[in-house]
């Protein structure tokens, strides 16, 4: 190719980009400000992935570190969840060599293996109840059918990617460990005490409950809706410890703002707590206060933590401690009332591989979101500190 023709090339994306920037273009692909990442493709073309900046130079990472992510979040990996069959291997393109980062964009894809549009042919024109596809196509004149494209939760495959990176930089900068569980799956609630769950136990079973006899509850609800043609809800609880202190951007940047942002944007999530929650307009002042005692570390700490680390919109030090609610799984194999483009009422009976609950595969959806917000606050936070 030669300079003339790169010239034109060039000039036409630039033409396009003009052009599409006021022809309302799907946005919204990218997040974080110092730390930011951008996710791409759809649930059943040729790939997903994501593209990270402003990660740190010199810091080790290898394929390693993303790839055990994906393990946690990839289909097939238990009979609870849908049967799609994907390693989800990750490719990295650039952004590291000889096992560090190089301070430029880190470049990663996911190519889809086992992908099976074929499936959703009888779904061309229907439109799935409580799914993206009517929303979509009202917003853009044009959806991908496959699958729900991006709306799928396929999507996240970019940003447990590059949760993975932030979660290095987390851990490097500062000591913070982040961990999610599943607390509860419909009305089955887990009895966990937040401040000694481990990883080990929470991959120690399929459902990623901590708790053995409400997994071994929630195991057996799950194959019951799944059988049934029915999906499940429930909570992931994620806590951040080794908690940095003055984390944060008020006023509309806040720590708590940014993180329910954050949890908010997962595929089938409806609600973010962080602290007390909705439980705290139960609690009186007196009750819910965090009194301040003096810290070993020379630093204040207190005797409760209702605020979940953040006061003021700023982390305090204390444990981070976020609960995100996920609604049942919006495609169901049992018989629903719906529409089709020509608003002719439908009954829609769902093909494809589905799963019955996301809660196990949202735990490291949690967390990457976490680490992401963590990291980018972080970095934007060493920005600020006097020299």
């Amino acid at each position: 190719m030669n300079a003339p023709e790169i010239s034109r090339i060039g000039q036409s994306l630039r033409e396009t980009v003009v052009a599409t920037s006021t022809l309302g273009v799907m946005a919204g692909s990218t997040f974080g400000e110092q730390f930011r990442i951008t996710t791409f493709g759809e649930s059943h073309g040729g790939g997903v992935g994501v593209v990270v900046d402003g990660c740190p130079p010199r810091l080790e990472l290898e394929v390693a570190d993303i790839q055990i992510e994906l393990d946690r979040r990839r289909p097939g990996q238990s009979r609870l969840v849908t049967q799609r069959k994907e390693d989800d291997r990750v490719e990295i393109f650039s952004g590291i060599f000889e096992g560090r980062t190089l301070g430029s964009s880190i470049g990663m894809l996911v190519r889809n293996e086992d992908a099976k549009p074929g499936a959703y042919e009888d779904m061309r024109d229907l439109y799935r109840p409580s799914h993206a596809d009517w929303t979509t196509e009202a917003k853009y004149g044009i959806r991908n059918w496959q699958g729900g494209g991006r709306a799928s939760a396929r999507e996240t495959i970019g940003r447990v990617a590059g949760g993975a990176v932030a979660r290095k930089v987390i851990e490097h900068v500062a000591g913070i460990e982040v961990l999610g569980w599943v607390s509860a799956v419909r009305s089955i609630n887990a009895d966990v005490d937040m401040h000694l769950v481990s990883r080990d136990q929470v991959e120690s079973d399929p459902t990623r409950c901590p708790d053995v006899a409400a997994a071994q509850l929630m195991t057996t609800a799950i194959e019951a809706a799944r059988k049934d043609g029915d999906s499940l809800g429930g909570i992931v609880t994620c806590v951040a410890r080794n908690m940095a202190a003055g984390l944060g951007e008020p006023v509309f940047d806040k720590l708590d703002a940014e993180l329910a942002r954050a949890l908010i944007s997962l595929p089938a999530a409806k609600g973010v707590e962080i602290g007390s929650g909705f439980a705290g307009t139960l609690m009186t002042g007196r009750e819910h206060n965090d009194p301040f005692v003096p810290g070993a570390d020379g630093r204040p700490t207190t005797t409760s933590n209702h605020s979940g680390g953040i006061q003021g919109g700023i982390s305090n030090g204390e444990d981070l401690v976020v609960r995100v609610a996920f609604k049942p799984t919006a495609t169901i194999s049992s018989a629903q009332q719906t529409v089709n483009r020509n608003n002719e009422a439908k009954t829609l009976e769902a093909k494809g591989r589905h799963d019955p609950c996301v809660l196990p595969r949202a735990v490291p959806m949690v967390e990457a979101m976490v680490c992401l917000v963590l990291a980018d606050h972080l970095l934007r936070q060493q920005s600020t500190d006097v020299v």
